[in-house]
This record gives C-alpha cells, structure tokens and sequence, in this order.
C-alpha cells in the first residue's frame, strides 16, 4: 500500500503560474466572494449562529482548502448540507460543543486522507446520498417556513413534526409584507440568471429587498417586516483564537456528530471536486483534498467557525468565471475577509424573510427531486434504502440516517455478494470445452467413484461460507475424496476460512481427503498465512483440476 504524500495542489499549479493566470483568477475570485457572502450569512443564520460566523467559516475555511487541498478550482465553506446537524448539535451541546464536534471532524477528515480513504468515501450508495440530500432539503425549507411568512412564534420546535404543529397553529399570525418579500426575493433569484450569468441572483435579492424595507420602514412606517439587526448583534472584529477543551467525556459524548460531519464533509468535498474535474478536465487528488478539509475544520472552530466543505454551486461559479487554480479561492477569502471588516454593519439591514426566500431556492436546488423520482424506478431494495434515509433524515436526523442508511446498504451488499456466488456440484465428468484450466488435449475428464467435485465461482466470504456447508449436508454422500475447485474465488475471508477448516476436520474424522483445486496466488496466501495448510497438507493443494484428479486416483490406490 503506498503511503500518503503530502502534495496541495496550489503547489503544483504554481509552476509555470502567469500573469493571464493570475489575471483570470483574481476575477474569479472577486466573483466567487461576492457570490459567498449572502449564503455564508444565510447558513449561519439557519444554522442557529450569528451571521459572522458564517463568514469567518467561508474566510478560514475557503483559504485553508485551497491552500492544503487536492483540487484545482475547490470552494470551501459553509453550505446548507450542514444547516441541520449544527443546529442539532447546537441545541444538544450548546455553541461549545459544536466547536468541540467540528474539530473532531477535522482530526477524522486528515486520518481519512492520510489513510488513502478518499477513494472507498465515493463508493458510499447512491441512494443514501441522494436519500439524505433530499432530505436535508425539506428540514432546510421547514426551518424558514417562520421568517417566510413572518409567523409570531417564541420558539420553533427542533423535531420535524413538531415544527409543523406549531406552524399549523400559529400561520393565522401570518405577516403580509414578510411574505411579499420572501416571495420577491425568489422570483427576483430565479429571473436574474436570465439577464445576468455574472452576478448572483440572491445578491441582487438581499440588495434590492434591503433598500425596499429600508424604504418601507423609513417613510411607510411599515415595521412588521424584521432584519438581521432585530436579531443579533453584528460584531466585525475578527474573533481571538480559542482552541476547544478536550476531555473524555465531551468526545465520548460527541464522537458520533463529529463522524457524521467528517462523513458528510468528505461526500460532499469530493463529488463536488468530481463535478469540478468533469468540467475543467483535470483529475483532483480525493486524498489531499480529504487532508485540506480536515486542516479546515480543525481551524474553523478555532476563530469561531462552524463546519465547512467544498461548495458545488461556488465551486461551479468560480469555474465559469475562469478561476483554474487554488489562487481563485484565496481571492474569494481575501475578499469576504474585507467585506467582512469594513462592510459588516450593513449586514444589519438585511431583511430575514429574504433570507428565507434565499434558503428556499437553495433547499430546491439541494432537493434533487427529478433525481428522487428515477430512482423510485429502481430495484425495491435500493428505493427501500432511498426512502428509509430520506424519512429518517427528516423526522429524525442526519447522524441516525446515514447509520442506518450505512448499515441497509453494506447489508443489501453482502446479500447480493452471496447471491452472485454459485456453488455447483460435477458427479460424472468434466466437458474440456467449457472449462479453462484443464489441459484441451483431453477429450473429457471422468470423475472417478468416490470421488466429488465442488466449484466455487465467487468470492468465498461469510455470506457464502453457510451455503456452501448446507450443499455438502444436502448431498450427504461419504466420498473418499473431496475436490474443491477454487480457481473463480477472488478472495476468502476468515469466516470462508473458518468454514474449510471445519469442513477439513470433520472430513478427516470421517476418513475423507480434501484436495483443493487452481487456488489463486491471492487466496493461496490468505490460506497459507492462517495456517490452513498445515492442516491440509500442503500436497493435497493442486495447480489444476488434471493435478487435483490424478491426486484423487493415487488417494483411492492407497486406500
């Protein structure tokens, strides 16, 4: 196994870096910050942290993923995948123990790359990814429903039916001119691209909604309608670092939020870099970028973060607006930083039903809902884990979801391994023309009295072992030899190991010989280093079905 080499890709594109290069990417990155700020705002908001620190997260995290990380044209940040994990973390543990858990998160997110897990993290189902993306998107727009419609509730439930409970009963509070912002704002986000590739339509929609309240406040005196400012107390300054408090009983407590953030990070950083490769044509390293996400989160909470991953809608904005190296995301945090500091206060203006309206879009676009409905076409047992993650994701979370989603999957697996092996038993002879490692000179292979022959074609793994004892209880001869054809068995595990080592034991009391037949280099050395062999005997292994028949014929002279 080759170790993990520590190579970013800002190092690597460096080389031969020009002055058009630079030129293209700072663009970019003006772009990609200006893109950045309303939804970094947005998701710390719906997060259930102030609004700054969605934007410390976009600056430290944007910077330290392109800095450290494995893809050309990555943005890092906060995204809506997160909005309902943190909030759940931060209603169970307080602001405290979400920084304890995002940081845990990083410490696992560079394990995972410096183990070289960033391939087997793209292998997770589809229907899980799909199934707990959707349903992130429901919980993200059940959030807003408040602040869109300007509901007077004191405090919103944090489990999903609950929510809807409480909205039932309080929508006759309903506020019109909330509503008519909420609903301004997405239309005005949905008719921009239409007029503008370049600018971002929830930009033109904080802007435009914020100089309308301010208009409606100002000289209609239309006060219904609440801001950032009527919420929480915008702060500019860059906070100290504090890094968390480790102790055994917080990571016990937080070990499994921390496993779904590095789980959820690594899924979304990696098929957004994927994305990005298929457009730009390049090919990202998975493991520098797990690295790169866990230097993130480690230094996120450390300045008052939250969690961040690669963003596909920012990634895609920095690629069509020409970014093609690291140098793009740094840009995009050089400029949120600015922003942050001398710009903040304005912040305070921002009318939280455009927020809403913001959230809205986002959780449609996360929805994926044309997807959903293919997949609803596939075999049961894939809709079945498709809508057990799903409803599991929204009437009960995300860490719950991807468990079970996890564990259906590996369990769906297994099953469909075992079926796809086949046991089959020769009694009389062997057809040279549909076999491959007999010698073709031969017109057939006769299977001698007393002896049977058994092919394994598949891998020999604990969801076959069982079956492969129920054919020889089923068949309940008592040769004098056994043959075991071995040569389409990829791998064996130490269950299958366990089942020939019975199997072996037991044929001896009996006074019946194994003889294994065209064993793989593979599986020969899994069995030699278990110590099968001295079990067995080392002679009665065979190169070959001919080797493994004429070994028969000698056991049976000498019996």
């Amino acid at each position: 196994m080759k170790t993990f080499e520590f190579k970013p890709k800002l190092f690597s594109t460096l080389k031969g870096y020009s002055k058009t290069s630079l030129t293209a990417d700072i663009m970019a990155g003006v772009i990609v910050g200006i893109v950045a700020l309303p939804l970094a705002i947005a998701f710390g908001i719906a997060s259930g942290v102030s609004p700054e620190k969605g934007i410390i997260t976009a600056i430290v995290a944007g910077f330290l993923v392109s800095c450290f990380g494995g893809s050309r044209v990555q943005i890092g940040g906060p995204t809506g995948a997160f909005i309902v994990i943190v909030y759940g973390i931060i209603a169970q543990y307080g602001e405290s123990g979400l920084m304890v858990a995002t940081f845990m998160a990083g410490v696992f997110l560079i394990l995972l790359g410096l183990f070289r897990l960033g391939t087997i993290i793209r292998y997770i189902p589809y229907p899980i990814v799909v199934g707990f993306t959707s349903g992130i998107a429901l919980t993200i727009f059940t959030t807003q429903v408040k602040d869109l419609f300007g509901l007077s509730i004191d405090e919103v439930p944090g489990d999903f039916v609950s929510k809807w409970v409480v909205y039932a009963h309080h929508f006759h509070t309903i506020d019109l001119w909330s509503t008519l912002v909420s609903v301004l704002s997405v239309v005005i986000i949905a008719l921009t691209p239409r007029f503008s590739k370049k600018i971002p339509g929830s930009l033109v929609a904080i802007v435009v909604m914020t100089v309308a309240v301010w208009l409606l406040k100002t000289y209609a005196g239309v006060d219904s309608v609440a801001t950032i400012g009527d919420r929480f107390s915008i702060n500019s300054q860059l906070p100290d670092a504090n890094v968390p408090v480790l102790t055994w009983e917080t990571v016990k407590d937080l070990i499994s939020p921390a496993i779904t953030i590095a789980i959820l990070g690594a899924i979304e950083s990696l098929l957004s870099a994927t994305v990005a490769d298929g457009v730009i044509g390049d090919k990202h390293n998975s493991n520098q970028e797990l690295v790169g996400q866990g230097i993130a989160n480690l230094f996120s909470p450390i300045f008052g973060g939250i969690p961040a991953t690669g963003a596909i809608a920012r990634t895609m904005t920095n690629i069509n607006n020409g970014g093609r190296t690291p140098v793009a995301g740094i840009v995009h945090a050089v400029v949120l930083l600015l922003i942050f500091l001398f710009l903040m206060p304005l912040a305070q203006y921002i009318p939280m039903a455009c927020l809403a309206g913001v959230l809205v879009v986002v959780s449609y676009n996360m929805s994926g809902w044309r997807t959903f409905k293919e997949l609803l076409n596939n075999p049961k047992s894939d809709v079945g884990v498709l809508l057990v993650t799903f409803f599991l994701t929204v009437v009960f979370d995300l860490t719950v979801a991807i468990e079970v989603g996890l564990l259906m999957a590996c369990l769906l697996f297994m099953r469909r391994m075992a079926e796809s092996t086949q046991i089959s038993v020769l009694t009389d002879d062997i057809d040279p023309n549909s076999e491959s490692d007999i010698e073709l000179h031969e017109e057939h292979l006769v299977i001698p009295a007393r002896v049977e022959v058994y092919e394994i074609n598949g891998p020999y793994f604990f969801g076959i072992a069982n079956k492969f004892e129920e054919e020889m209880i089923r068949i309940g001869d008592r040769p004098k030899v056994r043959i075991i054809r071995m040569r389409k068995v990829p791998f064996i595990d130490s269950t299958g190991i366990h089942n020939l080592t019975n199997l072996c034991r037991i044929s001896q009391r009996e006074g019946i010989t194994i003889v294994l037949s065209g064993v793989n280099p593979r599986v020969h050395a899994t069995l030699e280093k278990a110590g099968f062999y001295d079990l067995l005997g080392k002679e009665n292994i065979c190169g070959n079905i001919n080797e493994a028949l004429a070994k028969a014929r000698e056991l049976l002279q000498e019996a």
